[in-house]
């Protein structure tokens, strides 16, 4: 007769494991929130103009479009940086001082402009 073998469940990539708890607590957090303040986010986002522009279209080929991205998307990548669990060593050290707050309503600015931009 053969003996039964015990597997123990597998994390093959505690970063993997990290990025999911970020998306979880991500969806705890901004998905329970009250309503994000779209002119707030708008405020903050002055200093994200250098690098996406002044309607969220990113001015080099190689930063991104935020200008009508999901909100949930924008959020978690911020939650993401803040925490250390995605790094950039631009987008790092910015989204580290950032409230929830602040993630909330830069992230709802950003999802609420159309994403061709204003050109």
């Amino acid at each position: 007769m053969r003996k039964q073998q015990h597997t123990k469940p597998m994390i093959h990539h505690p970063r993997s494991f990290a990025a999911l708890l970020v998306v979880i607590l991500s969806i705890l957090t901004f998905g329970c929130t009250a309503e994000a303040d779209i002119q707030a986010g708008k405020v903050a986002a002055v200093q994200c103009q250098a690098c996406h522009g002044k309607d969220g279209i990113g001015l080099t080929p190689q930063t991104p479009n935020l200008a009508g991205q999901k909100e949930l998307y924008l959020s978690t990548q911020l939650v993401a940086y803040r925490s250390g669990s995605r790094k950039n060593s631009i987008m790092s050290p910015l989204a580290k001082p950032l409230s929830d707050e602040d993630i909330a309503n830069l992230a709802a600015y950003f999802a609420s402009l159309p994403a061709t931009g204003s050109r």
